[in-house]
């Protein structure tokens, strides 16, 4: 469920549908906590982290933003010093009913925040030496994941997000209750697309098979496990992972809604359950950041040694050795020069963020129980998190805030690093297998090479901003708030990661597969097949006009068929976005409800591309024949040509290929 939301409506209806399965919309990406605001330089005065002073500075930034943003309520809760400092709600849990968010008693859905509780556990039977984080995952399971290249998968590969995995969408979450994590991670298994622990791609299914070990090697079913094992030790009297929740808890349940100003949504049921099905309230979570930042223990609970707690805070292998990296299932933020832990999450309802200061024992977490409108939910967290660390952890003097100090030393070589990093670029987190991979050349990243040494680009959720090479292979925009750090293979750029997203990564768009020539390429064949089929009606209207003779029947095959199936050919390419906004715009769709549809749009498409390119071959063969004029000829040629086209977008992004798995 990756963290923050749903957003769409025409071309930006189509790009942001596509945004939000990539990098949004459930959380089945990860959400960026990057800054909104240009990052200070530091030198600003810190102020006491006082229960009073956090409770005076929320209440004068969350109940605007939440009527601003069109939120209908959240709840925040900040823990210090093995202490909770402040918990409080804001809005409303019930729009209708007018009830309150509480923090100690309004149940929330922190979405993928639940992951860390899977991290914990699979920690737990380390520490207990019934696990191995480098043992070949299939030790573990009662059925097989092939290798990759001769490597298999291990937990340390899965809690880092670098298992190699395809994104799944199906069955993600839903209105209706899912079957067991065992039918889901059997039944869903995705493709391996990158070899095990060389590319960051966020993975709900890779934590779900994680839980999936937690349940084989303890024994019991993951919301068991979990709450036996970490929420009665830690007194999380108000959290479960069952779904639905108990039936006596469901009067404090917060509605979820895309907009205060809209309908309450449905329950959402998590099909990975263990990697976004987690309800629990802000106090109950504080007492989880309590336990973490006191390596283990809270009260007279503990849920890890201290060195287990140390070892799975502790960062990872990086892939970019220059930026913030994963520990055990939390990924490593900087603002202003401290280092941080954190985890976002997200539902199409609720989005949620949570950050440990292990350096300074103190833990900020926040939840909104709306998407809000114009990515409302996003700005709100970074506003947040931003503003506290801004607040109360300011940077040193002349210090950047976001990232740790490099000083500019731009490399000789800087002009034509620019060039070599120019192009398209495409998201780790993503579908080869199936028509959904249409998504990389609907959405892609372009950088452009300015010509001076600087490059620009746009990512999702954030304004273009003009980056500058500060050291070999290492780049830093030009408003403070984030670096990446290019991986070369063979002379040419080949990864490309962020500071403010451990979990993913980009990846250059093969040529093959490039927007850059198959959009206008895709464009101009269309408009030849809207031509070819517009001249049916207008043949006819300008026959009646001119009181032109009919063309005999027997030339249906020769004129009329041709141009019917080069509209209808449009209609079927033109169902592959539609489908995918509808259901973007609801991810209950992401299931087997669909599959038919999508069974008969692709098998149309196919009818469709063949009846068109054989009647089209057929009726070049016979123009030259005939010897027609060259202006017959040439159009001929070009409605192959157009054809052609169309045929290579739907083989290289799969919208024949009749896989139903996504």
């Amino acid at each position: 469920m990756k963290g923050n939301r749903v957003k769409r409506r025409c071309i930006t209806l189509l790009r942001g549908a596509l945004l939000s399965i990539l990098v949004s919309a459930t959380q089945a990406p990860m959400a960026w906590s990057q800054p909104e605001a240009p990052a200070p330089q530091g030198g600003q005065p810190a102020r006491a982290l006082t229960q009073g002073d956090a409770e005076a500075w929320l209440d004068g930034l969350l109940p605007y933003a939440i009527q601003q943003g069109d939120i209908a309520g959240g709840v925040v809760s900040i823990v210090k010093d093995g202490q909770l400092l402040l918990a409080k709600g804001y809005g409303y849990a019930d729009t209708n009913s007018r009830t309150p968010m509480a923090a100690d008693t309004t149940l929330i859905r922190p979405g993928s925040i639940s992951k860390l509780f899977v991290w914990t556990a699979v920690m737990q039977l380390v520490e207990q030496r019934r696990l191995d984080l480098d043992a070949d995952i299939n030790r573990y399971l009662d059925f097989h994941i092939p290798d990759y290249d001769g490597r298999p998968i291990t937990m340390r590969n899965i809690v880092t997000h670098r298992s190699g995995f395809e994104d799944v969408l199906k069955d993600i979450m839903g209105r209706y209750p899912p079957q067991s994590l065992e039918h889901y991670v059997k039944t869903r298994l995705p493709p391996r697309i990158y070899a095990p622990g060389a590319v960051p791609a966020y993975s709900n299914y890779a934590t779900a098979l994680a839980a999936y070990v937690v349940e084989r090697v303890s024994g019991q079913g993951f919301a068991a496990y979990a709450a036996q094992h970490i929420l009665r030790p830690l007194g999380m009297d108000h959290s479960t992972f069952d779904q639905p929740v108990p039936a006596a808890w469901r009067p404090n349940l917060s509605q979820g809604y895309i907009t205060a100003s809209t309908a309450p949504g449905y329950y959402e049921y998590i099909g990975p359950s263990p990697a976004g099905a987690l309800t629990s309230t802000a106090t109950d979570l504080a007492k989880f950041m309590l336990a973490h930042l006191q390596l283990g223990r809270l009260a007279d609970g503990r849920i890890l040694t201290e060195e287990s707690a140390s070892a799975m805070h502790a960062l990872q292998p990086k892939v970019f050795p220059a930026l913030n990296g994963m520990a055990t299932g939390f990924y490593e933020t900087t603002r202003n020069g401290h280092r941080s832990i954190a985890h976002n999450g997200g539902t199409q309802f609720f989005h949620s963020d949570l950050h440990l200061l292990l350096d300074d024992g103190v833990g900020i977490f926040i939840s909104l129980n709306s998407a809000g409108n114009d990515e409302a939910a996003t700005r709100i967290h970074n506003a947040l998190f931003n503003g506290f660390m801004d607040r109360y952890f300011p940077a040193a003097p002349m210090a950047p805030a976001y990232g740790p100090a490099v000083a500019d030393a731009p490399p000789a070589t800087v002009l034509d690093d620019a060039k070599a990093l120019s192009g398209y670029w495409g998201l780790s987190e993503r579908h080869t297998a199936s028509w959904l991979s249409v998504a990389d050349l609907l959405a892609p990243v372009a950088i452009h090479d300015n010509g001076d040494g600087s490059v620009s680009f746009s990512i999702p959720t954030r304004s273009t901003a003009r980056w500058r090479e500060i050291a070999p292979n290492l780049w830093r925009s030009d408003d403070m708030r984030d670096r990446m750090q290019v991986l070369p293979q063979d002379g040419r750029p080949a990864l490309l990661g962020f500071d403010v997203a451990a979990p993913i990564a980009f990846l250059p768009v093969p040529w093959w597969r490039s927007p850059g020539w198959i959009v206008p390429g895709l464009v101009g064949a269309l408009a030849v097949l809207l031509l070819h089929g517009l001249a049916l009606p207008a043949g006819a209207l300008a026959r009646r006009v001119y009181g032109l003779e009919n063309k005999p029947s027997a030339q249906w095959l020769d004129h009329r068929v041709p141009k019917l199936l080069s509209l209808a050919l449009i209609a079927a390419l033109a169902g592959y976005p539609v489908l995918l906004s509808v259901l973007s715009a609801d991810f209950t769709y992401f299931s087997a409800r669909t599959d038919g549809i999508t069974y008969v749009l692709e098998g149309v498409t196919l009818l469709l591309l063949c009846g068109a390119t054989g009647l089209a071959m057929l009726s070049t063969m016979a123009q030259w024949r005939r010897h027609s004029r060259a202006w017959r000829k040439a159009g001929a040629l070009v409605l192959l040509a157009a054809l052609a086209q169309v045929w290579w977008v739907a083989i290289a992004f799969r919208l024949i290929n009749f896989n139903l798995q996504y």
